[in-house]
């Protein structure tokens, strides 16, 4: 008990270090998939089983948000090789979760990263330990992000703005959850992780403009998440609900699937459809 209570104040201690200091690499255009067009923006909606990944291609830059489970990261890593990917430009862990970290280690290991985000919330699990030891290992900090003054360069014609969490401390690790409204040309594309009401409540009374033609469900369709006015505010054409096949969770709810299909929101699960591919040219956003 003495050695892991030790253990975990060792990492207490550097993850404050890790918050403050820097040593990122500078940033360079990547070699994409061939079916990347320069007047483009690609976003895979991974499927990772009971998890989150999506990676998003735009402008010869690479986002990755999220890198699913533990039991998925070969999955997800084989994924990445099939695309081509030789640089991620940045990666952003919305929340601790090990369904939504389970593979960052591995991707951190792997790839050059030029910017790591995540919120300032830790976990005391193997997986949050493995994703931290990997970072400290390549001498990169965790940047956190501030909602409406943290945005990511991803080019022309593009805008990658972070929205949530817009507190420190929630009851509920979920709303941690970094959320992510990305706009290409007239396109809109909004990034929730498992963010639930409490931070689907706070952005909507800080006036945000949540309006997205792509919604990616919060909390991979659960209760908890995408209450109605939220889903007004969004006013999403499409849904996309990230989850695996007859989880344990329920997920998602028969409440959500008629909140999406009250208001022909078209939906799209990793579960049924495997991973989706939507495509923007701007205006007109094609599923592949």
């Amino acid at each position: 008990m003495n050695f892991i209570k030790k253990h975990l104040n060792m990492i207490s201690v550097f993850l404050a270090v890790l918050f403050l200091l820097s040593g990122c690499t500078n940033s360079t255009s990547n070699v994409l998939n061939s079916k990347v067009k320069s007047s483009q923006i690609i976003v895979h909606y991974i499927d990772v089983g009971q998890g989150d990944s999506e990676l998003i291609q735009v402008n010869g830059k690479n986002l990755l948000i999220d890198a699913g489970p533990n039991d998925s990261k070969d999955k997800l890593m084989s994924y990445l090789r099939k695309q081509g990917i030789k640089k991620l430009d940045y990666v952003i862990a919305t929340h601790p979760d090990e369904d939504h970290i389970g593979g960052m280690s591995s991707i951190i290991r792997k790839y050059d990263i030029y910017k790591f985000y995540a919120p300032k919330k830790t976990a005391n699990t193997i997986t949050f330990e493995s994703m931290i030891t990997a970072l400290r290992n390549k001498n990169m900090k965790i940047n956190v992000p501030i909602p409406r003054a943290t945005e990511l360069n991803l080019g022309k014609k593009t805008t990658a703005e972070i929205i949530a969490p817009n507190s420190t401390m929630y009851e509920d690790t979920n709303n941690y959850s970094i959320v992510l409204k990305i706009t290409y040309g007239n396109t809109k594309f909004l990034f929730t992780g498992d963010a639930e009401n409490k931070s689907e409540d706070e952005m909507i009374d800080k006036n945000y403009d949540l309006s997205a033609d792509v919604l990616k469900v919060g909390h991979h369709g659960s209760s908890t998440s995408t209450s109605e006015k939220f889903l007004d505010k969004v006013n999403p054409k499409i849904a996309i609900i990230s989850c695996g096949k007859n989880n344990k969770y329920g997920h998602p709810t028969k409440n959500t699937i008629n909140k999406l299909k009250r208001k022909n929101i078209q939906i799209y699960r990793t579960d049924v459809d495997g991973t989706v591919l939507l495509i923007s040219d701007g205006n007109k956003i094609s599923k592949e």
